[in-house]
């Protein structure tokens, strides 16, 4: 993710946070409120560069209705660490009761003052003006981002003092609101980290991490925000299945801010905890948590100490030592890049090298005569599943000379291609997900470690019919193409495993992860909590993106366009080319800082592990 990394890596798109301050700024660029006429937007201040501490100036003596409620919105976008500039628009009751940090809205252009203000009994001491625009998201009091349209609109009240003569806003409602613009200067997507309820993986037993994207704001000591964020728990969509190390009541100390690695790379975090409430392994867990989340953050950092009451230590560790703690899809670099060749055969190239000359694999799907549509690759790589019959059948065998194909795991009775299996998925606990779209019989399946009998898997949310199913690396989330109409929309959902109530394996709570795409044509996960894309906005053109599980949008370049994509492979280490299938140029790599290089001219259904 960082510079520390080795070669080869593609740049991530918006992760990293700068700690320069270059300045302080007077914001500029906001409307004043007119008299007359239609809305008129308080424009969202122009994107600045990120290094530069942006604050506001605090209301003029004397200034007027339209003055403070321009003076106030442009104060929600500063780098104020409390909003203490944004508090001295507010009357003393206002201040203490307002809460900025239940919720940030989102609006397209910036918030609109409507320009009638509506006065009250007494025109020359109460004024009551409604905000307005479009939303396009919320981030709330859990620093979860969610995508929302509809319209925005909500009454300010202002009152003149009768004792200086001076306004000020004396009713709000909570939270902040600010432009699309402002929030891409003001926050950053982070993840933080937490280990799936139910999966273990390796002979260790090792817990998975599952990355929770929250957004911070990033001048605004983001390191002590995201340790708050941390400990504080998940986020309420991922909470049902996922667990954190941290005990009930665990905090920062009351003093502790501006968190940063130490000349050595070596972060101390003070908590408020006993070392008698700490068991070892749960405080190596707890360390683990905070260097993956942090490490978004302040890539070089090496190492972290967890220092609890009294400044006695609880526990440290390195970078080394928490990869080993616990399974991590980012963490995990293929060893292969998999595809069909000409004759519909599975072959492999090594992930590190320049070559072009694929080899078959050992075993039936590379060395039989089995033709394959589509295949999935277990993360071990040592067994791999194929559809083959033009869609019908699902095999799963081992990647090892001598073994034999057997019989279809999965059939479907689809009546043409378009109609019957999507390529397989494989999860870090072994599991196999594949979804039939035969309209008289669609299901999505789970086999327990490729092998049991086919689970179906309940999707109640679903409205549509799947087209494509790729399941996460941690196997709590799952990501659908779903058709419906003349839509096919990206959406993400949560894994409920069968807790033995006899409930079986769900999907719930399905969210769209690229709402402004209307027709997504192929999909592949690209980090613990980012997908690449390739689909068309209305109207638009075919384009290939990053986005986000939560549905935001990545602020950072997109891959090189590229004509006739069909499939794209990328893996969860970024390290790792993109690698595309194009009818034009059939398996093409992008390596980073390079152009899109030809790989097989007759290959097909390119895919790493997973």
């Amino acid at each position: 993710m960082g510079a520390d990394r080795k070669g080869g890596a593609r740049p991530r798109p918006g992760r990293a946070v700068a700690y320069a301050a270059l300045g302080a700024v007077l914001l500029a660029g906001c409307a004043s409120m007119p008299d007359s006429g239609d809305l008129r937007n308080v424009e969202s201040t122009p994107r600045q560069d990120t290094r530069v501490r942006v604050f506001a100036m605090p209301p003029a003596e004397g200034a007027g209705p339209a003055e403070i409620m321009q003076g106030f919105l442009e104060a929600l976008t500063s780098d104020d660490p409390d909003y203490d500039t944004a508090r001295k628009y507010l009357s003393s009751d206002a201040a203490r009761s307002w809460r900025p940090e239940r919720s940030t809205t989102v609006l397209a252009g910036g918030p609109s003052i409507e320009p009638d203000c509506r006065a009250g009994a007494e025109p020359t001491s109460t004024v009551t003006c409604v905000l307005a625009g479009s939303r396009v998201a919320t981030v709330d009091a859990q620093l979860a981002y969610e995508p929302a349209g509809g319209a925005y609109r909500k009454k300010v009240h202002l009152t003149r003092s009768p004792k200086d003569g001076q306004w000020r806003i004396d009713g709000l409602p909570d939270g902040v609101v600010m432009g699309k613009s402002d929030f891409q200067r003001n926050y950053t997507s982070v993840d933080k980290y937490y280990f799936a309820s139910d999966t273990a993986v390796g002979s260790t037993g090792q817990p998975v991490a599952v990355a929770d994207p929250v957004f911070v704001r990033s001048k605004v000591d983001p390191m002590t925000q995201m340790v708050r964020s941390l400990i504080g728990g998940p986020t309420r969509w991922l909470r049902p299945v996922v667990r954190s190390s941290f005990p009930t009541g665990a905090a920062l100390q009351k003093d502790a801010s501006g968190l940063a690695p130490d000349d050595q790379n070596r972060l101390t975090v003070p908590l408020n905890l006993q070392a008698s409430q700490v068991a070892p392994r749960k405080c190596t867990e707890m360390a683990t948590q905070v260097l993956f989340t942090l490490r978004n953050l302040a890539p070089t950092l090496e190492s972290v100490e967890l220092q609890g009451a009294g400044g006695h230590r609880l526990c440290d560790l390195s970078e080394e030592r928490a990869e080993a703690v616990a399974w991590r899809g980012s963490a995990k670099s293929p060893e292969n890049l998999y595809f069909l060749d000409g004759k519909h055969r599975l072959v492999r190239i090594p992930t590190g090298s320049t070559s072009t000359n694929a080899v078959p694999v050992p075993g039936p799907l590379g060395e039989g005569g089995k033709a394959l549509d589509s295949v999935a690759v277990s993360r071990d790589e040592h067994t791999a599943a194929g559809v083959g019959d033009q869609g019908r059948s699902l095999y799963v065998t081992s990647l090892a000379s001598g073994g034999s194909l057997g019989d279809a795991l999965v059939t479907s009775q689809g009546a043409t291609p378009a109609d019957r299996l999507t390529t397989p998925s494989w999860d870090a606990r072994g599991d196999l997900w594949v979804a039939d779209r035969d309209p008289h019989r669609r299901r999505l399946y789970v086999m327990a470690q490729g092998v049991a009998k086919p689970q179906d898997v309940a999707v109640p949310d679903l409205s549509g019919t799947i087209l494509d199913a790729r399941v996460a690396a941690d196997g709590v989330r799952i990501a659908l193409v779903v058709k419906k109409g003349d839509k096919r929309s990206l959406l993400i959902g949560r894994v409920q495993r069968d807790d033995g109530t006899g409930q079986g394996t769900s999907v719930v709570e399905l969210r769209s992860a690229a709402p402004d795409l209307e027709q997504v044509s192929a999909l592949s996960w690209a980090g613990d909590s980012r997908l690449l894309v390739v689909g068309r906005e209305q109207g638009g053109v075919l384009q290939m993106r990053y986005v986000q599980v939560d549905g935001s949008t990545l602020d950072g370049p997109a891959p090189g366009a590229l004509t006739g994509v069909k499939s794209i492979a990328a893996s969860e280490d970024e390290r790792v080319p993109l690698v595309a299938y194009s009818e034009d140029d059939g398996i093409v790599r992008l390596p980073s800082g390079a152009q899109w290089q030809k790989v097989d001219k007759d290959g097909s259904a390119p895919v790493y592990p997973g």
